[in-house]
């Protein structure tokens, strides 16, 4: 009926064949190394000594200093001890502190569908796992991640944590590193070493002034004013294509001895990190400049669509963006990636965003940039609302999805500067939190935008329904039934038929999950579909064939299950849609059961389950899996059922709730066991059965 597609996708394929515990993705996210790294051998050593005997270690010390990339280096070292792996979480694009938990939570492959708290959940899930939890860039959430840390670490035994921050949390038993700029005296220090590698990146012409030892002192002497911070040295190499090394020994001497005495209150450090982003911007060309003031509004990475829409205007025509965004990247002030899914994306160092952020603030265009950020990202909701249900569905997932950070940095403006357009696009991101696994973040939205609206027009039906279908994930059927008959009386209000079937899809999941398929029925079959018309390709008449074909299969009445099914799955597959197919192919599989056909019900669980690992839905995975081991143990395979059945239950933890709570679904589940049970014993069924546990899950 539904799911969602979880972020962390690193197995997703389109191939047909078989869908074995050993097909899951290892655990851990890390991203990947950034070229450069040099020294830190010391660093490294004393993180070796200390993952495997301190539960909770601080790497801090000043921005740009280079925290995030050591603690890369020690965690991709270490984590071939940890069974459950090692996992990045990535906290300097959030902003608002309540969605802590969430981000962790969803970064590691949970799907919030509980009622309970997510904090529970999360402690719940990590009490009996042994892995290595990374924090980066945690200065602006200390308060909230040392409460979040406390819990999970009295909660989980095996876990350990490793924080990048400015400052220290101030937790109980917290080791703190401090992470000191590179060593740069004498001519073979490990500053002078980086920063050379950045000069001979930004051109090959660099070597000349390394190989004479007179000009090789003046780099020795640049890098030490650098006080040897990498991100400032880095800049510096990036200078190299423009400037000549004595030029820049100059001019940043200079400017070095103009701000001495100056910022007394400012610690050397930050103060040097500070200048020397200071002279980079200075040496940036105007409009350089000017696109670097307005790109500090990302929050997170962006593509060059985004940075042409939001920072054209004036002087900096959208025509010329590009070219200058590519000037950025040639400074080192913006990183150029290529992401699997998303394309080529942008994103700046959160030192150099902060920085970039004042001087838009000096321009007084703070609020008109993130306006027209807001508004940019507001229409890309709607465009992949409108695009969701065609062949680009699975382009727009993962689009979707790299863009997260971005969706909630333009909603939390909206709400506070245009409610409506905030209600507008969390109503048309319904497919966001539905499907894509931010139900519990969803919920929080829609709730603060339908405050701020008045209860009437389009849009508020659409976030009232969005609303319920992220009440139907947690389990919450009285929100989601009453959601659904308030819209079902304002889609008759707005004549929309379309409306009136979503609404119709909504009430009648919410009495079909707790066990009422006759009312479901009513609901949503084809007679009442008939009633309300609206276009048989539209989300909410296919929604209502899929509840049909459901509640059919609860009446144990098959062969129009597998009717309304393969309809269903003939439409989606007109329209190119891989999301209501799969779940369709999985209606066809239960339908073959009932009917004793066990080789066609595999047949068909392994094509929904195909579809559900190119989009990550583990949702429908757990579904699949349990239906599959069913199938098989009614072939016979008691061994194969067992193990299929644990790695299920490994994911349905991930899911938050068994079996969603239905009666139907667990006992389709049960039947399962049962027959394996009989065909291999309790003691093989038990050794098989925690095999599939302890499968990766990803």
């Amino acid at each position: 009926m539904f799911g969602e597609y979880s972020v962390n996708n690193n197995q997703a394929d389109s191939s047909d064949g078989d869908l074995t515990p050993a097909a899951g993705a290892t655990s851990g996210n890390l991203p990947p190394e950034p070229a450069g790294f040099v020294g830190r051998s010391h660093e490294l050593a004393l993180l070796e000594r200390l993952l495997p005997h301190r539960r909770l270690i601080t790497l801090t010390g000043v921005g740009g200093v280079g925290k995030s990339r050591i603690a890369l280096r020690a965690v991709a070292a270490a984590g071939r001890a940890r069974p459950d792996g090692v996992w990045w979480v990535e906290l300097s694009p959030l902003r608002d502190p309540g969605l802590l938990t969430a981000t962790v939570s969803h970064t590691m492959g949970l799907c919030d569908h509980s009622p309970r708290p997510l904090d529970e959940e999360l402690c719940a899930w990590m009490s009996d796992k042994e892995l290595l939890l990374v924090l980066d860039t945690c200065e602006h959430l200390v308060a909230e991640c040392r409460h979040l840390v406390g819990e999970l670490l009295q909660s989980a035994p095996g876990l350990t944590v490793l924080v990048t921050s400015r400052e220290p949390l101030g937790s109980p038993g917290e080791e703190v590193v401090e992470i000191r700029p590179l060593p740069c005296e004498g001519p073979d220090s490990d500053a002078l070493a980086l920063f050379r590698a950045h000069a001979l990146a930004a051109t090959p012409q660099a070597a000349a002034c390394f190989e004479d030892p007179e000009r090789a002192t003046v780099a020795a002497e640049l890098c030490r004013r650098l006080d040897g911070i990498p991100l400032a040295l880095e800049l510096a190499g990036a200078r190299m294509r423009r400037w000549s090394l004595e030029q820049m020994a100059e001019r940043i001497g200079a400017r070095f001895d103009v701000l001495s005495g100056t910022r007394a209150a400012v610690l050397p450090r930050h103060q040097t990190m500070r200048t020397a982003i200071g002279w980079s911007h200075e040496l940036c060309e105007p409009l350089e400049r000017l696109l670097w003031a307005r790109l500090s509004v990302f929050t997170g990475d962006f593509d060059v669509a985004a940075a042409r829409a939001v920072c054209a205007g004036g002087p900096l025509p959208a025509s010329r963006v590009e070219r200058v965004l590519a000037g950025l990247v040639a400074k080192s002030v913006v990183r150029r990636t290529e992401e699997r899914g998303a394309g080529t994306r942008y994103r700046m160092l959160d030192t150099i965003r902060e920085y970039g952020h004042d001087w838009l603030d000096e321009l007084a265009e703070t609020r008109i940039v993130a306006d027209r950020h807001a508004h940019w990202y507001a229409a890309l909701a709607q465009a992949a609302d409108r695009g969701w249900l065609g062949p680009g569905q699975v382009d727009w997932y993962r689009r979707m999805s790299a863009e997260h950070p971005q969706l909630r940095t333009a909603l939390e403006h909206l709400l506070r500067s245009d409610p409506p357009t905030a209600l507008e696009m969390a109503g048309a991101l319904w497919f966001h939190w539905f499907c894509c696994g931010h139900g519990h973040e969803g919920r929080g939205f829609l709730e603060r935008a339908l405050e701020a609206s008045p209860p009437t027009g389009a849009a508020y039906n659409q976030a009232l329904w969005a609303l319920g279908l992220t009440a139907l994930l947690q389990g919450d059927m009285t929100v989601a039934l009453r959601a659904g008959e308030e819209c079902t009386g304002g889609a008759a209000r707005l004549a929309d038929p379309e409306r009136e079937l979503r609404a119709a899809y909504l009430r009648a999941v919410s009495v079909l999950m707790p066990g009422d398929p006759v009312r479901a029925l009513a609901l949503a079959g084809p007679r009442a579909r008939a009633g309300h018309g609206g276009r048989t390709s539209g989300a909410g008449w296919l929604l209502c064939k899929l509840a049909t074909a459901y509640a059919l299969c609860d009446l144990r009445r098959f062969e129009e299950a597998a009717q309304e099914a393969l309809a269903l799955r003939e439409t989606c597959a007109e329209l190119g849609e891989r999301w209501l197919r799969a779940y369709a192919d999985y209606v066809l599989a239960v339908a073959a059961l009932g009917l004793g056909e066990h080789g066609e019900a595999a047949r068909h669980v392994r094509a929904m389950l195909s579809g559900k690992r190119l989009l990550g839905d583990r949702f429908g995975i757990a579904l699949g899996l349990d239906l599959l081991a069913t199938a098989v143990a009614a072939l016979g395979d008691g061994e194969l059922a067992a193990r299929l059945l644990g790695t299920g239950h490994a994911v349905w933890r991930t899911v938050g709730r068994p079996q969603m709570g239905s009666p139907s679904l667990t006992a389709l589940r049960d039947q399962g066991e049962r027959q394996a049970r009989a065909a291999i014993g309790d003691a093989a069924y038990e050794t098989a059965f925690r095999g599939g546990a302890a499968s990766p899950t990803g």
